[in-house]
């Protein structure tokens, strides 16, 4: 007859040890003998405590203390000296789980110690080997066991760094022991008896200790390198539910996971935040007799966690917030949605953006980033999400204006812009992917002609708009181009206006129904004269250089300057 299964539990406590106590008592609680191993650099005060208000528990035993540190030998001697005493005072523990100070019990311990009925002589270990893995954290798999780790790499990091330099430059290789295949996976395992007494009374343990002394994160190795040798049947799988970031740090559970751990069925998760009451008075959760069968499915909540990670690392497109400010260029998409710039029209069609209102699907603003203020669709006092009309508050942050305007609004964006607007945003727009930038060259023009400006005002004012057009130009022709950029001259534009916006229109993607030749263009400024204009120009030393072929007419019109 088969002897009832019995859970010994190795419990490694650092810090909270007021939740390591819970802990102790659930596992008591469902008939587990516990072994406590208290690392020495908790407070003796605490530890005297922990100690005091686990006075009557039976089948408790403690460890020797000694100081853990993370990544060192230190953790698996701990792990040694408790899985000893587990052996030694309980002839009755038939399986060994180590869990920490922070692992909750999901699901009673009877339920844990009948799924191990069912699982005869089955060592559930997640061992993998170290050529194999593929999900390490620090770029060592291999190296860890070739080279000498004779520092924390938490409290020496550059020295740690330097000395796996140092061995990589002179080649140096340590001898694996005779017979040992390199494994790794996570050091929350469920051992039998047998294996666990035959690794720890291994003849060649002390070779094999010494071995691993050496060795990087070596509770991560150790067991799972040696189960290999002893053990005749390894589940490669934790009975623990323990998922980590993309750093490598474990993620933290509190009481709004509780659902998502119910429905995963798991038995054990880690890490368990101290303040989350609600999880620590709901675990171990009894679902029915119906469920005492089910089986762990801790791909459920991989699955989210996954799904976080990703978010995490790549956040949502073009959302910038304190909690999570990207890298320039490692966003994951410099905004959220598509959304267009115009250039020159408004120069040349007063009423364009009235106009194209009426013909597209999107708010048509006028120019958001002009020097007197953001024009909003309809010219409110606030803009759409509280975004300030002012030029100073705007101009503090350029890029989060406009990426929270895309971000908020639900329609697609459509403003103008021009050289006497804010350039801030240059390369910003020219390389983000959901910009489509049309540009009408040369158009400032048209405005001064018809301006009552002195006419060396009108030259001044000429020269530094189109150095400043020039300049920008050189961003949108750059070869790091991304957003969907179409320019015009001047010229080319006067010749077939109609032609140009209704391709205009329909490179917006955001217009209703079908793209017919618009036979009522918007009112246009009066280009007869411009020709003259620019002769003049070039007559006062300015040469026009974005405008294209406009001849100068012999017209007997006097300009009054």
């Amino acid at each position: 007859m088969t002897a009832p299964t019995r859970i010994g539990v190795i419990l490694l406590c650092h810090d909270q040890l007021q939740v390591a106590a819970s802990m102790v008592r659930a596992w008591r609680d469902g008939g587990a003998a516990v072994a406590i191993h208290v690392d020495r650099r908790a407070r003796q005060e605490e530890y005297d405590q922990l100690r005091g208000s686990l006075s009557g528990q039976t089948d408790v035993a403690w460890v020797e203390r000694q100081r853990c540190d993370w990544g060192r030998f230190s953790m698996v001697e701990a792990t040694q000296a408790a899985g000893r005493t587990l052996l030694d005072e309980f002839d009755d523990v038939t399986h060994v789980f180590v869990a920490s100070g922070s692992c909750l019990p999901l699901r009673p311990v009877p339920e844990l110690c009948e799924y191990l009925t069912r699982h005869p002589a089955v060592d559930f270990i997640e061992s993998v080997t170290a050529q194999d893995v593929g999900w390490t954290v620090g770029g060592l798999n291999m190296e860890r066991f070739l080279y000498y780790f004779p520092v924390s790499w938490r409290r020496n990091r550059r020295l740690f760094d330097q000395l796996v330099a140092l061995q990589r430059s002179i080649g140096l290789k340590r001898r694996l022991p005779q017979g040992i295949v390199p494994h790794l996976g996570s050091q929350w395992w469920c051992l039998t008896r047998k294996t666990l007494s035959n690794i720890l009374e291994d003849p060649r343990r002390r070779e094999f200790d010494r071995f691993f002394r050496w060795s990087w994160i070596p509770d991560e190795s150790y067991f799972q390198t040696l189960a290999r040798r002893h053990s005749k049947r390894i589940e490669s799988r934790s009975l623990t539910v323990s998922s980590f970031d993309y750093r490598g740090k474990p993620y933290i559970l509190y009481d709004d996971h509780a659902d998502m751990l119910a429905a995963s069925r798991c038995f054990v998760a880690r890490k368990i935040w101290p303040g989350a009451e609600k999880l620590l008075s709901r675990f171990p959760e009894d679902a029915g007799p119906g469920n005492v069968r089910d089986e762990p499915d801790p791909a459920r909540i991989e699955r989210l966690i996954s799904a976080t990670v990703a978010r995490s690392k790549l956040g949502r497109p073009g959302l910038y917030m304190q909690s999570r400010f990207p890298k320039k260029d490692q966003e994951n998409g410099k905004t959220a949605a598509p959304y267009a710039i115009l250039q020159g029209f408004t120069d040349i069609f007063p009423n364009f953006e009235n106009w194209l209102a009426a013909r597209v699907e999107a708010d048509v603003h006028g120019h958001l980033l002009g020097p007197d203020g953001a024009e909003f669709a309809g010219r409110p006092k606030i803009g759409p999400g509280g975004l300030s009309t002012y030029p100073e508050s705007r101009d503090y942050d350029a890029a989060g204006f406009l990426t929270s305007l895309i971000r908020i609004t639900e329609r697609p964006q459509v403003f103008q812009f021009g050289p006497r607007d804010n350039q801030a945003l240059n390369w910003f727009t020219a390389t983000d992917p959901n910009a489509t930038i049309r540009v009408v060259t040369g158009a400032w023009v048209v405005p001064l002609m018809h301006s009552e400006m002195p006419f060396d005002d009108i030259r001044r004012v000429a020269a530094r708009l189109q150095q400043i057009e020039l300049a920008q130009l050189g961003v949108l022709r750059s070869v790091w181009v991304k957003a969907n950029i179409e320019t015009w001259e001047l010229s080319d534009f006067a010749a077939r206006p109609g032609a140009i916006l209704q391709r205009v229109v329909r490179d917006l993607e955001y217009a209703s129904g079908s793209w017919p030749l618009y036979d009522q263009l918007p009112a246009q400024r009066d280009l007869d004269q411009l020709g003259r204009f620019l002769q003049r120009l070039r007559n006062a030393g300015l040469q026009p250089r974005l405008m294209g072929d406009f001849p100068a007419t012999r017209s007997e019109q006097e300009w009054h300057v």
